[in-house]
C-alpha cells in the first residue's frame, strides 16, 4: 500500500502562506540554483541547488497521487488538469465539483472528506507514494493517524501570521522519528516518519 507523506515549504515561523495565500519567499528555492529539476509542466522547470535536487527528484517522481484541498485547487486552477509533479490530484471538497470539471480536468477526483481522499489516493498511487499538500488536510490527516511521514522545506524568513502549516492536534501529541535533514541553499529539508 501506497506511503502517505506530506510536503510544504514553511517560514522558520511555522507558516506556509501569507494570510492572503501568497508563498511569498517560500518557493524562492525552487529556482536559485543551478540544477535543473524537470516538472510535468513543458512550461515550467525548478532550478535549485545540488543538495535540493535529488530529494526534489524524489518527490516528484516517486509520487504518485496528490491530495488538495479545494481553496488550493481553485486558487492554481486544477493547475490546468497538470500538476508539476505530474501526478493526478484527489481533492477533498463539500462543494460538489465545477460544472465541466469531468472535461476540464479528467485527472482529478473529488472526495467528501479526508480519509476518502486518502483512501482514494493510495489506489491510484499504486506502489508510488502519496502526497497531502494542502496545510488543513494535512492537519486533518495527522489527527487521523494517516499520515506516515512530514516533510518540510523550511526556509529562513519570519512571516509573522499567515497559514500554518501544522494547526491543532487533538488527541495528545505526535511523535516522531529523528529527521532525515538535506541542507539546501535558502531551505532546509527535513523528513519526519511518524512514529508508530
Amino acid at each position: 500500500m501506497a506511503k502517505v507523506l506530506t510536503h510544504m515549504c514553511m517560514s522558520l515561523d511555522g507558516f506556509v502562506a501569507q494570510p492572503d495565500d501568497n508563498p511569498a519567499e517560500l518557493f524562492d528555492w525552487y529556482w536559485n540554483g543551478e540544477v535543473v529539476v524537470p516538472s510535468a509542466q513543458a512550461s515550467m522547470r525548478f532550478s535549485v541547488d545540488a543538495a535540493s535536487a535529488p530529494m526534489l527528484q524524489e518527490l516528484t517522481s516517486g509520487c504518485g497521487a496528490i491530495v488538495a484541498g479545494r481553496r488550493l485547487f481553485d486558487q492554481t486552477d486544477g493547475w490546468g488538469d497538470n500538476h508539476p509533479a505530474g501526478a493526478p490530484v484527489v481533492v477533498v471538497t463539500h462543494r460538489p465539483p465545477p460544472e465541466n470539471a469531468a472535461t476540464r480536468f479528467p485527472r482529478r477526483a473529488f472526495t467528501g472528506s479526508v480519509d476518502e481522499g486518502i483512501a482514494t489516493a493510495k489506489e491510484i498511487a499504486g506502489d508510488k507514494f502519496v502526497t497531502i499538500a494542502s496545510a488543513d488536510i494535512i492537519r486533518q490527516a495527522v489527527n487521523l493517524g494517516l499520515v506516515d511521514e512530514l516533510c518540510i522545506s523550511q526556509v529562513p524568513v519570519l512571516f509573522g501570521t499567515g497559514i500554518r502549516y501544522f494547526g491543532a492536534l487533538v488527541g495528545g501529541h505526535v511523535m516522531l522519528e529523528d529527521p532525515i535533514v538535506v541542507q539546501g541553499t535558502r531551505a532546509l529539508h527535513l523528513r519526519y516518519p511518524v512514529r508508530r
